[in-house]
């Protein structure tokens, strides 16, 4: 059992602590992943309590006053119900920018709030790109990817068919990468299938990542840009290269985008490589 209390204080005129650059906001968000991990792992003989601190100046007070915006991260997550940026990353409210649309996809207008973003608050250090494991949208494509007739169903439907049509990069290179590790016919099966599926959730995660560097480098060199997947098993932010519930200091954690293509392509061959892919395809695993 754990008890997730948010506590207003409206006497507490404390400034929270902020993060000075990219890299400490990004400890900062793992921390707060760790606390939740840490909460949700409560068995039913124990009990936890997280206080998530809420005061003036990041909630109101409710006698008329607005705190300005002063996000130090700015999420663009799936729209996932059971992925909730907030808890997920242990933060309240006036922490975290969030954008949510399904798969994560980098639309016109999820592209046009991160530019909001970036350009409007100068708290904010970090962008990050959060996917997470068993993805429907993900899956759809995947489906869409092995049997090409599903194409045509979903054709006319402009709005669903501009998600899949850009996770499909994702699921094109994954099925590549696992055909060069494991042969051509490794996809067809469901294991194979399931196999493509994760894969592509963490290479669409790092490929909205590297579009969302390159577009916001140049005026905002300063500004992170990071990729994880959530573990919805786990409840860790993680890059998912074993079936383990107790993720390596290695998996652990939010990842810098691929540099290039070259850079894109190793880390395909490593997802393919990992014990993760050689458990669902019923590959015997790597001695660790």
């Amino acid at each position: 059992m754990f008890d997730l209390v948010y506590r207003f204080d409206p006497t507490n005129t404390a400034q929270r602590k902020m993060p000075l650059n990219a890299a400490e906001a990004c400890q900062l968000l793992m921390q707060g992943n760790q606390y939740f991990v840490d909460i949700t792992g409560a068995s039913g003989k124990e009990s936890k309590e997280r206080v998530i601190p809420l005061n003036h100046r990041t909630f109101g007070s409710g006698d008329g006053d607005i705190p300005a915006q002063a996000p130090f991260a700015a999420v663009l997550g799936c729209a996932d119900a059971r992925v909730p940026p907030e808890m997920v990353f242990g933060k309240g409210c006036n922490e975290l920018f969030v954008v949510r649309v399904a798969g994560n996809v980098l639309g016109q207008e999820s592209l046009g709030s991160m530019r909001c973003a970036v350009s409007h608050f100068p708290t904010l250090k970090i962008l990050v790109v959060l996917a997470h494991s068993k993805c429907g949208a993900v899956r759809e494509t995947v489906d869409m990817y092995l049997e090409p007739r599903r194409y045509m169903e979903m054709a006319t439907d402009y709005s669903l068919r501009c998600v899949e049509e850009q996770i499909l990069v994702a699921v094109r290179v994954a099925a590549m990468s696992m055909e060069e590790v494991y042969g051509s016919q490794v996809i067809r099966g469901q294991g194979g299938r399931n196999a493509l599926i994760e894969t592509a959730v963490v290479l669409n995660a790092a490929w909205i990542a590297a579009c969302l560097r390159q577009e916001f480098r140049t005026r905002f060199p300063d500004v992170g840009v990071v990729f994880g997947t959530y573990d919805l098993i786990s409840r860790c932010v993680r890059l998912p290269l074993s079936p383990s519930r107790q993720p390596s200091e290695e998996e652990r954690g939010l990842f810098t985008p691929p540099e290039d293509a070259g850079k894109f392509r190793q880390l395909a061959l490593r997802m393919c490589s990992g014990n993760l892919v050689r458990s669902l395809i019923g590959e015997r695993p790597c001695a660790a």
